[in-house]
């Protein structure tokens, strides 16, 4: 594999395991490139080492007035250094390339990991830790993958010197052959106390990763609430741990690094003086003594990689580790399918989930109302084929979405969960998606209320003209949270699938544009199926049909106005009632109840909207207590 030919038609089934498994997977999947990087490092190596006994030999040339051996010896002085430039250019091209193409293949496996996950992805694994593994561990199991053949090829340049050494001469060579496996293994016990050490400093690195992105994420929500100070200073003190494991860790790396200089230095004196001994006696010609003593120093560069290979093993095996640990997740049901249904058509007709008695009929608006947020994007998930957990599956006219394939699930039903992502780009870049054809983008973005979003776009994107090219910055931070969700409706909106499910479309929208949503999706969805997960009045009153969930079960069924006189239960989840307002209520007839829960009664919106204001507030407060009490216990 080159890197013009990424990305990889396959990226394979990776052994995920553990992370030296990983690893050693990584190592199988691009043997090839190995094979190639070993070979040019065996050239490059051989040809440095041989350049002390070309030296040797032109020395005891001169020493003998040999004319024909001195110039022997500069032919091959010649040759070894065109070998080990070679060798060095395409060493550096194929261990550059198995860097990048293992990197490579580790992002497509996440990535095509959390198209297959979805959603689910979050929930099981931190933001944070999915955006370390894909950004800095790629590159460090990359440089493992890339250091082991150049390693390979300095261990086995160290043992053909050593033989060589060893029948050049006996004497000196011996004491080589002894002294080089002693200073490449010198630094083996001092490894794994470096190994933990880097295993912290990345441990504290990934947390304060992750305590940045979950600040960064929620930073309009602290500062609303005042606790911005406090999270930047738990991050602060988050990266000073950092600092602290990284000096650590560095100062282990110095001793080893100190180790791997004083050893061959201390090899060099005794190679040195036993070298002038033998020399005295006549045993040993000078130009031998020039040539073990310039190999011994020329194996100082080989020997640097044992080094390189302890460091880039203790790097990359936690980052392995994480990786693999996200690898490993997988969907509660298969993302193939059945195989008898993998040609079929999509089927149409009513969305029914079996664990909950929920039931959208087709062509049909279904407001459903669930207490607790987290058991609706739950519901969400499943009415989309993406289960948490392993359960009875959904069915789409009476075809469980199971057995589909994931492709064909995701086209049939389209999921849009309460915190859409808007990556960065055009508008128009925004809206290429893959979609019916049927709905323009301008009826979309008209349907969403979106006219104040399209005129921001244009004023904040200088040369624009057309809406359509306006820049969106990255998950669209320019814009109010109001504004991004009605972006994101109105790509959904785009895609005109069968079956929509949207989970909280409007929480941040004010009500006379939640208004003119609600009449915009319902004219826009006419005679498609649409689920939509709300608590919202003005939602649920333009719904057909409204479901309320409760305790994990379908408890009631019927119009908006219908439920709020009927179902104490609705009524307690719509307008936010708490039993003892429930109780001081209890006389009214239902024509006062039905005005008191009307939505579109204006003398009592700005009352409701006042005492929510006030209850957001003491929230809010209560918020701020709490974060200094766990600050304080930190």
């Amino acid at each position: 594999m080159q890197i013009q030919d990424l990305p990889y038609p396959d990226p394979g089934v990776p052994d995920a395991r553990s992370g030296p498994r990983f690893l050693w997977w990584l190592f199988r999947n691009q043997l090839g490139g190995q094979l190639k990087s070993l070979a040019w490092g065996l050239l490059h190596f051989l040809a440095v080492s041989a350049l002390p006994f070309c030296v040797g030999v032109a020395i005891q040339a001169v020493v003998d007035h040999s004319g024909r051996r001195l110039a022997l010896a500069g032919g091959l002085l010649a040759l070894c250094c065109a070998a080990s430039a070679l060798g060095d250019t395409f060493l550096h091209r194929t261990a550059v390339t198995n860097w990048i193409t293992a990197a490579a293949r580790v992002q497509q496996l996440l990535a095509h990991k959390a198209a297959n996950l979805g959603s689910a992805l979050t929930r099981r694994v931190a933001a944070g830790e999915v955006v370390a593994v894909s950004t800095g561990d790629v590159e460090k199991i990359g440089w493992f993958v890339e250091a082991w053949s150049r390693f390979t090829a300095a261990a086995v340049t160290v043992v053909v010197v050593c033989a060589g050494l060893v029948v050049y001469q006996p004497a000196l060579g011996g004491v080589v052959a002894v002294g080089l496996p002693v200073l490449a293994l010198a630094a083996l016990p001092l490894l794994p106390r470096a190994t933990r050490r880097a295993d912290f400093q990345r441990e504290k690195a990934g947390r304060a990763t992750e305590l940045a992105s979950d600040t960064v994420a929620g930073l309009r929500v602290l500062r609303g609430i005042g606790g911005e100070e406090l999270f930047l200073d738990r991050y602060r003190r988050a990266s000073q741990e950092v600092r602290h494991a990284a000096v650590r860790s560095a100062r282990m790396w110095s001793l080893i690094a100190a180790i791997q200089v004083l050893l061959p230095g201390l090899l060099l004196i005794a190679v040195v003086w036993y070298g002038v001994h033998l020399a005295r006696q006549g045993r040993v010609e000078i130009g031998e003594l020039v040539a073990v003593y310039s190999s011994v120093m020329i194996m100082t560069y080989p020997l640097r990689h044992f080094e390189e290979i302890a460091m880039a093993y203790s790097f990359s095996r936690p980052s392995a580790t994480r990786a693999a640990r996200v690898l490993s997740l997988e969907r509660a049901t298969s993302a193939e399918g059945s195989p008898d249904r993998a040609g079929d058509d999509l089927p149409a007709g009513d969305l029914y989930d079996p664990a909950t008695g929920l039931l959208a009929p087709s062509g049909r608006l279904t407001a459903v109302v669930c207490g607790d947020p987290d058991t609706a994007g739950l519901l969400a998930e499943r009415l989309g084929g993406h289960p948490s957990e392993e359960g009875t599956s959904v069915l789409l006219g009476g075809v469980p979405l199971d057995e589909l394939p994931l492709g064909s699930a995701r086209t049939a039903v389209l999921v849009q969960d309460k915190d859409p992502v808007l990556l960065s780009g055009t508008l128009r870049e925004l809206l290429d998606v893959p979609a019916s054809g049927d709905v323009g983008a301008e009826e979309a973005l008209a349907a969403a209320q979106c006219a104040d979003v399209l005129a921001a776009l244009v004023q904040g994107s200088l040369g624009a003209g057309d809406p359509m090219d306006a820049r969106i910055t990255e998950r669209g931070r320019s814009l109010s949270g109001g504004q991004r969700q009605r972006l994101a409706l109105a790509r959904s909106l785009f895609t005109d699938p069968d079956v929509l499910v949207l989970d909280e479309p409007t929480s941040a929208v004010d009500s006379h544009t939640e208004a003119r949503i609600a009449r915009g999706v319902r004219d826009l969805r006419a005679g498609r199926t649409t689920v939509v997960f709300t608590s919202s009045p003005l939602l649920l009153d333009h719904a057909d049909r409204v479901v309320l969930v409760h305790e994990g079960e379908v408890a009631a069924v019927g119009a908006h106005r219908e439920l709020v006189r009927k179902e104490p239960r609705y009524r307690a989840v719509v307008t936010r009632e708490t039993d003892e307002e429930a109780a001081s209520d209890e006389g009214p007839n239902e024509q006062n109840v039905l005005n008191e829960q009307d939505p579109l009664n204006e003398q009592d919106v700005p009352h409701q909207q006042h005492v929510l204001h006030e209850q957001d507030v003491l929230h809010d407060q209560d918020v701020l207590h709490a974060l200094e009490e766990i600050e304080e216990s930190a």
